[in-house]
């Protein structure tokens, strides 16, 4: 059942995906208001479709003829999306305009294999205005390829071997705090990519990571609650060897490969120093 903050906030852009003029297509409704979990920091996040391509200025007007206020931007500049944020009645929404042709060729590379979460963001969006568009893609979301979740998985295990195992000792003293860090969050950042490409699932953002992976079939035991415990452990070689831990039973869950197979073995023996 969704939230009662999440019901608010769809209504609420319902009413901007009404005001749109007509060359605007479809508006879909993303994160976590269309997935009905919204609490109170959260924002809207809405994909807006045109017929053709927009000039920032020209995206900024339908914002604001939308209802939005006090408007800026982020993200790079100059290309064929325009993002525009603003607020509306004091809450804050984000709006991500895709000209028809540019929306068609990117869900094209997105089904290729492009990283990105947006896959998950259109699987779980709402329609707010369609042409049919979101339906279509939804549909073919709904088979994620085998072949990509090979190369997902064996992209993901690339750099877990071809240096000594003993090279993990050197993130660890005590004057490489941000060096360990680095190496944990790009560990865990392809542990889920890992995870969720044997799951067969979309790759989501990092929020709300537990209620993310609870109800996946096939994961290392307490994988979210392992991460949090690398990332805040204060003593350097504990906390690496948790990670350590983590990364070797998610390769061990996935099907056999040359960079998977490498990094058993690599992940094993760097575990086996940490241990000493």
């Amino acid at each position: 059942m969704a939230t009662a903050r999440s019901e608010e906030l769809r209504a609420l852009a319902q009413r901007v995906a009404d005001a749109f003029p007509p060359e605007v297509t479809d508006v879909v409704l993303t994160g976590s208001v269309s997935r009905g979990v919204a609490d109170e920091v959260s924002d809207v996040e809405m994909l807006v479709v045109t017929e053709s391509g927009l000039e920032l200025d020209d995206a900024n007007a339908m914002a604001r003829g939308s209802g939005l206020e006090r408007l800026d931007t982020w993200g790079a500049q100059g290309l064929p999306a325009k993002r525009v944020s603003g607020y509306v009645e004091g809450e804050p929404f984000e709006l991500i305009f895709w000209p028809r042709a540019f929306a068609e060729e990117e869900f094209e590379a997105l089904m290729g294999g492009k990283l990105s979460s947006s896959p998950d963001a259109l699987a779980h969006g709402v329609s707010l205005r369609t042409s049919g568009l979101l339906a279509a893609w939804q549909t073919r979301l709904r088979d994620y390829p085998d072949e990509l979740a090979a190369a997902r998985i064996e992209e993901a295990a690339l750099p877990w071997g071809g240096f000594t195992p003993a090279g993990l000792l050197t993130v660890i003293r005590p004057d490489e705090r941000l060096s360990l860090l680095e190496w944990m969050f790009d560990g865990a950042l392809r542990v889920l990519r890992i995870v969720y490409a044997i799951n067969r699932v979309w790759e989501p953002t990092t929020k709300r990571l537990a209620t993310r992976v609870e109800p996946l079939a096939v994961k290392p035991d307490r994988l979210a609650e392992r991460i949090t415990e690398a990332l805040t452990e204060p003593d350097a070689r504990r906390a690496l060897a948790i990670m350590t831990e983590l990364q070797l039973d998610a390769v061990r869950l996935a099907p056999s490969g040359p960079n998977v197979d490498r990094a058993r073995a690599w992940l094993a023996e760097g575990l086996g120093l940490l241990r000493k």
